[in-house]
C-alpha cells in the first residue's frame, strides 16, 4: 500500500525548509493589497498549520538571479545548511529575505497564497511591481515532513474569553487568517489600519468576529492605530477591568533601532483578554506601552511583533 509522504514525518528534519517556487496568478485584491499565487513541484509536503505562520521569501537580484544556496540539492533540505551557505554569500549576491505570512495553502494543487501590501521601496516592493506568471523564487516554509513543522505561528490565546487583534496592513493577512480560523464560539473583535477605505478587504468569519477598518488617510503607518485601541478600551471597560494585573508593570522600551520587538507568551488558563499586536515596530511598541504600563493589562496577555520599521527597505 502506499503511504502519502506527508504521513512521513521525521524530528531528524528541520521545521522550515526552502522551497523552489513560481509565480502561477498575480491577483489585485484592492488599491493597495495584491495576492500573488505560487505553485511549485514541492508544494505538497508544504505545512498546513495556517493561523499567523510566517514564512521568508527570498527574492532574485537583479543582473544575479537566486543565489545557488543548495536550494534544489537533496542534502541541504533535511539538515538545514542551506542558511549557512547564505549567509556566506558576499553582500552582492546574498538575495534578500523578507518575512510574510502564508494566507492559504492547498498542497494537494501544490499551490500558496501569499498577500502583499504595497509600501516603501525596497526589493519586495520592486519584485512586486515587476511579477508575473513563471517568476521564480524560494520560499522558506514548514516542512510537513519533519514533526516540528506546526511552530512558526504566534497566535497563543489559550482559552482567552475575548480576543483583540490589532495591526496595520503589512498585519491584515495574518489577522485575516487568524479570524476566519475561529470556531463561532471565540468572540473576537479586530482593529486593522489600512491605506485607504477601498482597501477593506473581503473577510469569512463568524457573527461573534467584529472588525474595525481604520483608514490611515495619509497618515504615518500605525498612527491611527493606537487612538482605536483607547476607544475600543473605552467602550469594552467591562473587558478590561477583569485583565488587570495584580501590580503595576513596566515596559522597558529598546534602544537599538536594530533590536527585533517580538514578545508571544501564552496567555495564562482562564484570562479574560487576549491582545494579539502586529505591524510597524514604533506603533506597536506603543500600543503595547499603553496596554500594559497606562491600562494595567497583565503583559502576559499581550503579544506583539514588530514586523518592519519606518524607514526601512521593504
Amino acid at each position: 500500500m502506499l503511504t502519502s509522504p506527508r504521513s512521513i514525518a521525521t524530528d531528524s528534519r528541520p521545521a522550515y525548509r526552502p522551497f523552489r517556487v513560481a509565480v502561477s496568478r498575480v491577483t489585485p485584491l484592492t488599491g493597495h493589497f495584491t495576492r500573488v499565487t505560487f505553485t511549485g513541484p514541492d508544494l505538497d509536503t508544504f505545512g498546513t498549520l495556517g493561523l499567523d505562520q510566517r514564512i521568508n521569501l527570498v527574492f532574485p537580484l537583479d543582473g544575479v538571479g537566486l543565489s545557488d544556496c543548495g536550494w534544489d540539492e537533496p542534502q541541504p533540505l533535511p539538515d538545514g545548511h542551506w542558511y549557512s551557505r547564505w549567509r556566506a554569500l558576499p553582500n552582492e549576491v546574498r538575495n534578500p529575505l523578507r518575512v510574510y505570512t502564508v494566507r492559504a495553502v492547498r498542497p494537494e494543487v501544490r499551490e500558496l497564497d501569499v498577500d502583499f501590501v504595497v509600501h516603501g521601496d525596497g526589493p519586495a516592493a520592486r519584485w512586486l511591481a515587476a511579477a508575473s506568471e513563471g517568476d521564480e523564487l524560494v520560499v522558506i516554509g514548514p516542512d510537513a515532513l519533519s514533526d516540528k513543522s506546526q511552530i512558526g505561528s504566534d497566535w497563543h490565546p489559550g482559552a482567552a474569553r475575548n480576543l483583540l487583534l490589532v495591526g496595520d496592513a503589512t498585519a491584515a493577512p495574518a489577522i485575516a487568517a487568524i479570524l476566519e480560523s475561529l470556531p463561532p464560539e471565540r468572540a473576537a473583535h479586530a482593529i486593522i489600519e489600512i491605506p485607504d477605505a477601498a482597501d477593506r478587504l473581503e473577510l469569512r468569519h463568524s457573527a461573534r468576529v467584529t472588525v474595525d477598518w481604520v483608514s490611515r488617510d495619509g497618515a504615518h503607518p500605525g498612527a491611527r492605530l493606537l487612538p482605536a485601541v483607547q476607544h475600543w478600551i473605552e467602550e469594552r471597560s467591562d473587558v478590561v477591568g477583569s485583565t488587570l494585573a495584580d501590580a503595576p508593570q513596566t515596559v522597558v522600551d529598546a534602544t537599538d533601532p536594530d533590536a527585533v520587538l517580538w514578545d508571544v507568551p501564552q496567555a495564562p488558563t482562564g484570562a479574560a483578554l487576549y491582545a494579539w499586536i502586529a505591524g510597524e515596530a514604533g506603533a506597536i511598541t506603543s500600543i503595547r506601552r499603553h496596554l500594559v504600563r497606562d491600562v494595567g493589562i497583565d503583559r502576559g496577555q499581550v503579544a506583539f511583533m514588530g514586523y518592519w520599521r519606518l524607514g526601512r527597505s521593504g
